[in-house]
């Protein structure tokens, strides 16, 4: 369709770059203002509200979705969430490794990189580790890892995605987006915060159709892509370090404008603030879960946003996995250190919440 723009100075990828851009803004501005955070539905002192907004955002992000998917403007069939043989093994250990590591750091990706946008030199700091880490997994010394793990595979063929299941994908995505409403109508959110939270939801649709139809070009495609923050953390890394030799794409765009965004929202809120590290003790902590974030990430196919929130509108059972075994992971490691907490402290064990960020 791009090529029907009449464009001839500027390719697709150029305008991907300004689109990402536009759409990290909004959700850095929307989820800065909404503290949208998958780590805080399962870890924070707000567990009920944290967990509605995510939920909102995830029904608007499945029906809206699968209603361009319907509408023949885009197709999964080639998605890398869909291929046929299940990594299964990957999958899992990086699930369980990034959900750890979101509970060390006290944020998930992409909730870390809207706090560094509002002065969290913490988040700052844990988003470049994880992403030389990422980078690393995909390509640099940690990648015969993802190499092995990757080799393990579960043959699914055509039942890789929900809609080959009965019912097809009409009847799956009705279930999952009535299901994520029941969580956000009960969570006892007000309706201009559910809103926010839809408004979220909206950009994962938003961002396929811009990608793979708006700015599809047949004679210079660029990659179908929403809404994530493992790849594009990796991709932005290089992209600073090497700009002279590397053109920027979507993620070095969506990364910029979440920042932005952030920052935007943060100043026009009052809530912009320095914060930093208390102690080496705590230093150590956010970047061993960085870590453990960036390597989880690449090994399970995204982070809460990538494979969930952006992976799960595809109908991809990869996608549904990586989530829950990152929601495992997560629930696991906050009992852990609620455990320690207790002994440490000479009390019953009585969980202690973290206060989310």
């Amino acid at each position: 369709m791009f090529e029907t723009f009449g464009f001839e100075d500027t390719t697709a990828r150029e305008i991907s770059v300004l689109f990402a851009l536009a759409i990290g803004v909004l959700f850095g501005a929307l989820a800065q203002l909404t503290r949208f955070c998958f780590r805080r539905a399962l870890a924070g002192d707000d567990r009920r509200q944290a967990a509605g907004i995510w939920a909102m955002a995830l029904a608007v992000a499945v029906l809206g979705t699968q209603a361009a998917v319907a509408q023949g403007w885009i197709s999964f069939a080639d998605h890398r969430l869909l291929t046929g043989d299940l990594p299964l093994l990957a999958i899992a250990a990086g699930g369980l490794m990034f959900g750890g590591g979101m509970i060390l750091t006290r944020g998930c990706a992409s909730r870390l990189v809207v706090l560094a946008g509002s002065g969290n030199l913490r988040a700052l700091l844990v988003i470049a580790v994880f992403a030389v880490t990422a980078h690393a997994t995909l390509k640099g010394v940690l990648a015969p890892l993802r190499t092995a793990l990757g080799s393990v595979t579960l043959p699914l063929g055509e039942q890789v995605s929900l809609a080959a299941l009965p019912g097809g994908p009409l009847l799956w995505s009705a279930m999952i987006a009535t299901a994520a409403l029941a969580v956000a109508l009960r969570s006892g959110n007000r309706l201009l915060t559910l809103g926010g939270g839809a408004l979220i939801g909206l950009l994962v649709p938003l961002a396929w159709v811009g990608t793979g139809f708006v700015l599809f070009d047949e004679f210079d495609p660029i990659a179908m892509e929403s809404l994530s923050f493992t790849s594009p953390a990796a991709d932005t890394l290089f992209f600073v370090i090497a700009s002279s030799s590397i053109p920027a794409g979507f993620g070095p765009g969506l990364i910029g404008g979440v920042l932005l965004g952030a920052l935007a929202a943060a100043l026009l809120s009052g809530s912009f603030q320095w914060q930093s590290f208390e102690s080496p003790r705590q230093t150590g902590r956010y970047l061993t879960g960085a870590v453990l974030m960036g390597t989880g990430g690449v090994l399970a196919g995204g982070c809460t946003v990538g494979a969930g929130l952006a992976g799960i509108p595809t109908l991809s059972i990869a996608a549904v996995l990586a989530l829950a075994f990152i929601a495992l992971g997560g629930i696991g490691m906050n009992a852990l250190l609620n455990a320690a907490s207790s002994e440490s402290a000479g009390s019953p064990a009585t969980p202690n919440q973290q206060p989310a960020e």
